[in-house]
């Protein structure tokens, strides 16, 4: 029996791994939020920067460790059999936990997914031993510490809101006092505001990154009670080093500042957050070499022990740090989580990610009639030089060059960078509880709306993020809990073999996910994706809106063969699949329409002619979108609700159109890939006219046997659905040849 606790400790050593690639994956917004939105830095320096910062707060964490040993639960409480259940339920559940929230792609907190779970295990494993022994509900008290579970949850409610308003009290103050011509400022401006945000950002590293170290014992007495006396020096000697490099140097001070608050959050994430991800695996390897010290049964050698202060061993924490810098270089997961959080925060127009819900509607409603009312307070004039301050300059690239702008400015950045490290700091020596992921998500959702970048154009979107995101935490709690009480439960009466289910799963869940993340990625590069236009005279346009034409037609194609073959061989998955790309495809379209507006406000003013055939064109696009999506959906809605099957004369004719409908697509794309717009008349629209006249005999045909054999309403509807909406597909497709060759006739007239 003793050989399996070392299988344990060995699968816990594993989940360590495992746990430090997820949480990085998860954590790393934290930290590269800032410096990546502002692109004030490369991004090989932000990451050099980064991992710096993450190895010197690995080494730095051998403190803190104590969380996982004593800090949710009473060790002593406990046998060491029990304390093993607690430990496993919690990292497979941990594991499986940040890596749905990475998959999403939205940022959540480690530390208070390891507490719940920790205190869901450790409330499973109490009760079962208080119904064991016939006890009452109210000796939980002695197994769980619920004065720090209450500390945190209060933690999360009060650093959501303090975080956000805070941070966007600064942002508006530091907006009004430089703009966004910040870099035209007179250079004592910049040496000051240098000042401030370094000192903050020094003083945090102190207080923040290397509270719990060995090494902070040292510092602790030089720097206690002397808080103000420290920021004031500092504050004194970051303002005449800001000014050297400003005047002498002629270096951007905000990139430095951007610079030093990366690696300081970083250290702090490492230095601090390690414990979420290998505190449970090193509590258990330490349970485990006391236990053996101690020759006692596991069933009866209570763990005291863990009560107890117990250094980590350096190598660990080497380890640790390595897997950490590893990660950030090689997640793509870790990028994901970042780029939500950038484009929620995005001063500029982002493809919008969430979809708005009532909440965000009234919020954003009531917060515009408060801005309205507010208005006529403040005095025109002031109003009017505030407005001044917040007027966006206009940065000219070459067309196509849109995404290189960066998502935010550099104050913007250095705001986040320290105001989060304020924060936290005064957290940290207040001794409260606190998650660096909201703290830093917060600030800068604060920031962004101080900043204005929620504009009457995408405000609801992004509230409906924050709240999405918001949501995700409080999910993390209660699902954290419920999960790792679960596992702990079905560990206790499953012994080995459930251990051995349960990793088995996780496994394959990780494994899941992470295929579905690559396809998901390679599906976003697909060849056939619909490009935005670029170009801004008629003949540019021709070309490009010919491009995704054939695209498009190549795509319907396949939507419809997969969608006919599906509703015949009654496949409800190929059918889902159709409705599926479809799906897609109306999105990549709606893109294309959005884009309509730069499209326009880019084009020269001698091909203002350009604009009404690009629109025409992808009006024309999406009726064919339209239709194709119709077919797919009413089919497998039919298949779905297990509706009678197309009778044999029925199958045989949508066949025979599809056949036709395919030859035709095939044709009009070789028109489009090789420009031989001649081709049209009177070729292709000769054969529209005999595919058309096919459709109306499958109608006239169906009516009869409708009259005469037919039974099933539902049958008759869907029938009718599918060659209306065909009729309107090939209609669609002629009018988007029409336009090409009038344009082409047109080009090839002699001018008068």
């Amino acid at each position: 029996m003793d050989n399996i606790y070392i299988l344990m400790i060995i699968a816990l050593a594993f989940l360590a791994i495992a746990d430090l690639v997820v949480g990085v994956s998860n954590d790393a917004v934290n930290f590269l939020n800032s410096a990546i939105g502002s692109k004030a830095i490369s991004f090989r320096t932000i990451m050099i920067v980064a991992s710096l910062g993450i190895a010197v707060g690995a080494v730095f964490s051998s403190g803190l460790m104590e969380v996982a040993r004593k800090g949710i639960f009473n060790p002593g409480e406990f046998y060491f059999n029990e304390i093993m259940i607690i430990f496993m339920a919690v990292m497979i559940t941990d594991i499986l936990l940040l890596d749905f929230f990475n998959t999403l792609g939205m940022p959540t907190s480690t530390t208070v997914s390891i507490v719940f779970e920790l205190l869901g295990a450790a409330v499973a494993m109490a009760l079962i031993k208080i119904g064991a022994n016939n006890g009452s509900i109210s000796e939980l008290g002695n197994y769980i510490n619920t004065e720090k579970a209450t500390e945190i949850i209060l933690g999360i409610l009060l650093s959501v809101v303090i975080a956000f308003t805070v941070g966007a009290i600064v942002q508006y103050v530091s907006r009004v006092l430089l703009s966004f011509n910040f870099e035209k400022k007179a250079k004592w401006v910049g040496a000051v505001f240098g000042g401030i945000a370094l000192a903050a950002i020094t003083y945090f590293i102190f207080i923040k990154g290397l509270k719990g170290t060995d090494y902070s014992k040292q510092i602790e007495p030089l720097i206690e009670g002397r808080t103000l006396a420290i920021v004031l020096i500092s504050f004194v000697l970051w303002t005449l080093l800001s000014y050297f490099v400003v005047t002498i140097l002629k270096k951007n001070i905000y990139k430095l500042i951007i610079a030093v608050g990366t690696f300081a959050l970083a250290l702090a994430f490492a230095g601090n957050d390690l414990v979420n991800f290998i505190g449970v695996p090193i509590a258990g390897w330490q349970s485990y070499e006391a236990w053996t010290a101690s020759g006692m049964p596991a069933t009866e050698f209570a763990m005291s022990a863990l009560a107890s202060k117990v250094p980590t061993p350096t190598l660990f924490l080497l380890i640790a740090g390595l897997v950490m810098v590893l990660t950030l270089w090689f997640s793509s997961k870790a990028r994901k989580v970042v780029k939500t959080s950038l484009d929620l925060s995005s001063q500029e127009e982002t493809k919008e990610r969430f979809e708005p819900n009532f909440l965000s509607r009234y919020m954003v409603r009531f917060t515009m009639l408060v801005a309205k009312y507010s208005a006529t307070v403040i005095p025109k004039s002031i109003q009017d030089k505030i407005d001044n301050q917040f007027i966006v300059p206009v940065i000219k690239l070459p067309r196509g060059k849109t995404h290189e702008l960066p998502a935010f400015d550099m104050v913007r950045a250095a705001v986040n960078l320290m105001v989060a490290s304020v924060l936290i700091s005064i957290a940290t020596s207040m001794k409260l509880p606190l998650s660096t992921t909201y703290v830093t998500f917060m600030v800068a959702m604060g920031t962004s709306l101080a900043d204005r970048a929620w504009g009457s154009e995408s405000a609801v979107y992004r509230v409906a993020g924050v709240l999405n995101v918001i949501g995700g935490w409080f999910f993390t709690a209660f699902s954290a809990f419920i999960a790792a009480a679960a596992i702990a439960y079905l560990i206790h009466l499953g012994g080995p073999t459930m251990i051995a289910v349960l990793l088995l799963l996780a496994i394959l869940i990780l494994a899941r996910n992470y295929v579905k993340h690559i396809k998901k990625t390679r599906d976003v590069k697909v060849e056939d994706s619909l490009a935005r236009g670029e170009s801004n005279s008629i003949h540019g346009v021709i070309e490009e809106s010919a491009d995704n034409i054939s695209k498009a037609l190549k795509r319907v194609s396949k939507i419809n063969q997969n969608t006919i073959k599906g509703l015949i061989e009654q496949d409800l998955d190929g059918l889902k699949k159709a409705k599926a790309m479809v799906i897609k495809l109306e999105s990549e379209i709606e893109e294309l329409q959005n884009n309509i507006f730069y499209f326009i406000k880019d084009l020269d003013d001698s091909y203002l002619g350009a604009s009404k055939f690009y629109i025409d064109v992808i009006g024309n696009i999406q009726d064919v979108a339209q239709s194709s999506s119709l077919i797919a959906k009413v089919s497998h809605k039919h298949v779905h609700n297990n509706h009678k099957a197309l009778k044999k004369k029925q199958a045989e004719e949508l066949l025979d159109i599809n056949d036709k409908l395919g030859l035709l697509f095939g044709q009009i794309r070789e028109v489009f890939d090789t420009r031989s717009f001649d081709k049209i008349v009177p070729g292709i629209i000769e054969q529209k006219q005999a595919l058309l006249d096919s459709v109306e005999d499958s109608i006239h045909r169906q009516v009869e046997r409708t009259r005469t054999e037919e039974s099933s309403p539902k049958n008759t509807t869907l029938y009718f659905s599918i060659l209306l909406e065909t009729k309107d597909l090939i209609k669609a497709n002629m009018n988007i040849l029409n336009l090409y060759y009038d344009e082409h006739n047109r080009a090839k007239a002699p001018i008068q």
